[in-house]
């Protein structure tokens, strides 16, 4: 359990802090994570990581000469935003272009996928390279599929060794692409984590059980088995990580050397993983493998969960070769890097606001009264908090309540500061989405910035807006929620309850007067949701487990009628 919480909104951003006064002679803060205290070399590549807060030393931890450039920090088990992303990147380019390292989250691949576009069209060359090491989150055929869990060290700490040597940045890249390609883990359970504030676990496990196949973000197991002992333990481990030996090593040409990785999840303490090791190692040697620099630390954690995971990285001689090359960081050290002068520029740069656009008097009234409906949305969502979080649970990791919160409030501050500096509509949205979309991370916070931005680019500077003018603006908002997020009805997601609402819309507007016909799309949208529990996920987090979530409605589908709902009463204002 997070015993020790000021505010729980406020966690995230002050364990990070706290981490940057525990070290600043390796890292510095910049707007939305932390970068080198030192200067890199002009020219080299620079390796940027990222993830939710609630997994150190992921990833901060691992910034420093040897290892990564740069970590983009998101909120607890939440993608840091693109705007954070593109921030901490700025500031870690030194002229070589960018990897992005992550584990391969809906989450993190929208986040880090918008942050690529905007850096290379700011004229940065950017790669991506998303970890997907979990055996248990996908069939050995569709790897790509899969997430990333403590696989991200081995993978990770090879990427940024491959820039320290100078390499690049295909080399980087593709250095980082072979190892996760040899990359395979395997987790267990043996209680779930709680959410800094809360009192109640993400997840249980039954006492006397173990969870097979954990997640790092307070997913449960994908089945459930008695608890055994700590040799019969690395022996299920064992066996499932080498059940694909031979894909994994194919990815290096074949190979018996391998990186190890016995990771504990924050309350499995080390005599406990040392136990464990022993047998492990007794059982690759007589598998005819090599263990080559293994580790048995905690480094990808998950708060205060119990329980461990093996990851395995079959090594060629360039593999090899970087994994154990020397690193200098907060949370990992290995050998020795000469000491090298602090940087001295300015890390303030490195963070670009959206400008205000004055709107024509129409606009400004408009943004007006968008800035009080999105204070609604934040009431509603507040006041649904648990539920949404305890839905999401059953086959996710049980945020998506406190996310919606955090994007809702920070929206509401951003839309009333640009409403003070004289907005019209679409800036208001625009800085309301920015900001829901920073603040909320995760899928949700993406896509919800998204939408609030598209409904944005409809409705313009300039004019009120007319019943017609906003079903416009919603049809954008889900035409851009199915864009970046990927998901089509019947996928048990926000866009099963979206859709059917613009569609009820449209066809209501012929039949009724606006707030009457956002009424009866309402009633759809709501029917929608809850119809999503008889289907099982399909994409995202929660597909490892979707056949868990049947019986329980999508949390994102809820969440959305829920504001759709209460926004209601706002439609009597707008123009007929």
């Amino acid at each position: 359990m997070t015993r020790l919480v000021n505010d729980p909104a406020r966690f995230a951003e002050e364990a990070l802090a706290g981490f940057v006064s525990a070290h600043p002679d390796d890292v510095q803060a910049v707007h939305g994570g932390v970068v080198r205290a030192s200067a890199t070399p002009p020219g080299q590549v620079a390796t940027v990581l990222g993830g939710g807060t609630g997994h150190y030393p992921a990833f901060a931890g691992w910034v420093g000469p040897g290892f990564a450039h740069g970590a983009a920090c998101g909120n607890i088990f939440s993608s840091p935003s693109a705007s954070q992303i593109c921030s901490v990147a700025r500031a870690a380019d030194h002229g070589g272009g960018v990897v992005f390292g992550f584990g391969n989250y809906a989450g993190d691949v929208l986040h880090f996928g918008q942050a690529a576009e905007q850096l290379r069209a700011e004229g940065i060359d950017v790669r991506i390279v998303a970890v997907t090491d979990d055996t248990a989150s996908g069939p050995s055929g569709e790897t790509g599929l899969r997430r990333g869990i403590a696989g991200d060290l081995p993978v990770l700490k090879i990427l940024g060794a491959a820039a320290e040597a100078g390499h690049g940045l295909d080399r980087v890249h593709g250095a980082g692409v072979k190892a996760n390609g040899a990359t395979r883990s395997l987790g267990l359970a043996f209680d779930g984590c709680t959410l800094p504030g809360d009192t109640r676990p993400l997840f249980t496990v039954p006492h006397g059980t173990m969870g097979v196949g954990l997640g790092i973000h307070g997913e449960p197991g994908i089945e459930q088995r008695g608890l055994v002992s700590a040799d019969e333990v690395a022996d299920l481990l064992v066996d499932g990580v080498l059940a694909e030996r031979a894909q994994a090593a194919e990815a290096v040409g074949g190979s018996d050397q391998v990186a190890v990785v016995l990771n504990g999840l924050g309350a499995t303490k080390y005599e406990e993983l040392y136990v464990v090791h022993r047998r492990v190692a007794e059982r690759l040697a007589a598998e005819g493998l090599t263990a080559v620099a293994p580790v048995v630390d905690e480094q990808v954690t998950s708060l205060g969960m119990a329980g461990l995971s093996l990851t395995l990285t079959f090594l060629d001689e360039e593999l090899e070769r970087l994994w154990t090359a020397p690193a200098v960081t907060p949370a990992f050290r290995r050998g020795h890097l000469p000491a090298r002068p602090r940087r001295t520029d300015d890390l303030a740069t490195a963070r670009r606001a959206p400008d205000v656009v004055p709107g024509d008097e129409g606009s400004r009234a408009l943004g007006t009264r968008i800035a009080a409906a999105l204070r609604t949305v934040h009431e509603t969502v507040a006041a649904h908090e648990r539920r949404l979080g305890e839905i999401d649970a059953v086959a996710g990791d049980g945020d998506h309540g406190i996310g919606m919160r955090r994007g809702a409030s920070a929206a509401v501050a951003a839309a009333d500061g640009a409403v003070t500096a004289g907005a019209g509509a679409r800036t208001v949205l625009a800085h309301a989405g920015a900001a829901w979309s920073e603040h909320a991370g995760g899928t949700s916070g993406a896509l919800w910035g998204a939408a609030l931005t598209a409904f944005g680019s409809e409705l313009g500077d300039s004019g009120g807006a007319s019943a017609r003018r906003i079903a416009a603006g919603v049809r954008a908002a889900v035409g851009s929620v199915v864009r970046l997020g990927g998901a089509r009805p019947g996928d048990k997601t926000l866009v099963d309850a979206a859709a059917p609402f613009a569609d009820r819309l449209d066809a209501a507007l012929d039949e009724f007067p606006p707030a009457e016909a956002w009424a009866e799309a309402v009633v759809t949208a709501r029917d929608a949701a809850e119809a999503t529990a008889s289907i099982p996920a399909r994409i995202g987090r929660a597909r490892a487990h979707g056949d868990n979530s049947v019986g329980t409605p999508d949390a994102g589908a809820v969440s959305l009628s829920l504001v759709l709902t209460a926004l209601t009463p706002h439609l009597e204002q707008e123009d007929r």
